[in-house]
């Protein structure tokens, strides 16, 4: 499926529908659609559209401002899609509820404005049904929306195995839209309600935890569209969130585990990286002064000639760091976890 001319959204015909609900699905597709009523009916094509028919389907409306309810109306003619509406307490919220509602033993992510492939749950399905030491299994997916340019979000070789360590670190790259087991899901308490950022890094962490892999399958299998304003746009937060990940990780592992120098690693960069977007706050909110103090302070996060050009010339020209910086935090249009260490004004992506 190419994003770029999607099909208009509209409901399945019935031949399209694969008859009655399956009396036993193999998987529980859990859709949260907080604020993308317009968008709910490309994602529930897509899922239309699989290949693998042996699913559910549950769309949770946490208290959306916008008519969630009427744009899957005309998708409940197909038997294997449910609809749920409950108070807002947030996406973790959400999904645990709607988890909770299954009967599958599998369960896959799909957010109301993302889209799955055609092969998605026949290509993850297998594989987690197959092997139990598996924890997760993610995919490859084409990143579209307001980014510059559509790209995927594995641009790079990944292994087709990953361990706790290779999931902390990020070498092994979890796309959201990924699929894992229910009971793994209850055995470590779902979803962190408490976590306002990085919730779903949590919970891949969390899952590796109890042991066992990470499996990746090297294809586009999904579409994750970034919205202007998104979460994903703000660095600052991902960073937060991803360093409360990184402490209860740590917390609930043993002294003498190998991953704890790992992580000991992790947050001292991701602290620096904080201190780093916190000190453009300050300039590109007006304190050009004790901002450029601060970023001197780190400015180890980053390197290149670039960067030292721009601190030499911030040092003969204080007023220029302003408006240069505020130009680098809009080319971010998607905010990496780690954005801090590889920011360039050459570069609009995280």
């Amino acid at each position: 499926m190419n994003s770029d001319s999607l099909p208009v959204p509209g409901p399945a015909s019935p031949q399209g529908q694969k008859g009655a609900r399956p009396a036993r699905p193999r998987v529980a597709v859990i859709l949260p659609a907080y604020g993308v009523a317009h968008l709910l009916g490309e994602a529930l094509t897509s899922l239309q559209r699989q290949t693998f028919t042996a699913w559910e389907c549950i769309v949770i409306d946490d208290g959306a401002p916008d008519d969630v309810a009427g744009a899957v109306a005309p998708f409940l003619a197909d038997p294997r899609i449910r609809f749920m509406a409950t108070s807002n307490r947030g996406v973790s919220a959400a999904r645990n509820r709607a988890i909770a509602d299954a009967s599958a033993p599998l369960v896959a992510l799909l957010d109301g404005d993302d889209l799955f492939r055609p092969d998605y749950l026949a290509n993850v399905v297998p594989i987690l049904e197959g092997d139990h030491d598996v924890r997760l299994v993610t995919c490859n997916a084409r990143i579209f929306g307001a980014v510059r340019r559509p790209r995927n979000c594995v641009e790079r070789g990944q292994a087709t195995s990953g361990s706790l360590a290779d999931v902390l670190d990020r070498s092994f790259n979890v796309y959201i839209g990924s699929t894992f087991r229910r009971a793994d899901f209850e055995a470590i308490g779902g979803f962190d309600t408490r976590m306002a950022q990085s919730e779903d890094f949590d919970f891949w962490v969390r899952l590796m935890l109890l042991g066992g892999t990470a499996r990746y399958i090297d294809a586009v299998l999904g579409e994750y569209r970034v919205r202007p304003g998104s979460a994903s746009a703000n660095a600052g937060r991902m960073l937060l969130g991803n360093i409360r990940a990184y402490e209860k990780a740590r917390a609930a592992l043993p002294a003498d585990a190998p991953e704890v120098a790992l992580l000991d690693r992790l947050l001292g960069e991701s602290r620096a990286a904080l201190a780093f977007e916190h000190a453009i706050d300050c300039i590109v909110d007006g304190d050009t002064s004790r901002g450029l103090i601060e970023l001197r302070g780190v400015r180890d996060q980053v390197g290149g000639p670039v960067w030292q050009a721009a601190f030499t010339l911030w040092t003969l020209f204080p007023a220029l760091a302003r408006p240069m910086l505020r130009w680098r935090r809009r080319a971010h249009s998607r905010g990496a976890v780690n954005s801090a260490m590889f920011p360039s004004f050459l570069e609009s992506e995280g």
